[in-house]
């Protein structure tokens, strides 16, 4: 840092000097210039890695259906939805295996309301592994 003291009149004097200080920024400009200098030099070298031959895949590309999961809602009074259709528990197994026929492997979401008995989950969850959706 470089500091300016303006002496006037005589020595030894204490009258009224001003110590003015400045910051130099120009060294600090001349370290950041290298420093951006040697990052652009090496980022290159960070992304290149290791060459590497990856072999060509013959499997097709996966496409996604356009059917979600279908969602299985039971309510704190016991009543059963798929999607927004209310469904008896009779005909739930019906209606999902008609659901899933053309696509078995579509996912179930099993939704249940936190007021709800915990064995009327548990017994259509079991219904449902049962039938084979599980």
């Amino acid at each position: 840092m470089a500091f300016k003291v303006a002496a006037g009149g005589k020595r030894g004097s204490r009258g009224k000097h001003k110590v003015g200080a400045e910051i130099n920024v120009t060294p600090l400009v001349d370290v950041m210039l290298v420093l951006l200098v040697i990052f652009m030099a090496t980022a290159p070298m960070l992304s290149a890695g290791v060459p590497v031959d990856i072999p060509e895949s013959q499997a097709g590309a996966i496409h996604e259906d356009d059917q979600g999961p279908i969602e299985v809602s039971l309510t704190g009074t016991g009543q059963i939805y798929v999607g927004e259709t209310p469904v008896s528990r009779e005909r739930l197994l019906e209606l999902l295996s008609a659901m899933t026929r053309d696509n078995p492997d579509r996912r179930i979401f099993l939704r249940a309301d936190k007021t709800l008995n915990y064995g009327e989950v548990m017994a259509t969850l079991g219904a449902l592994n049962a039938a084979g959706f599980g």
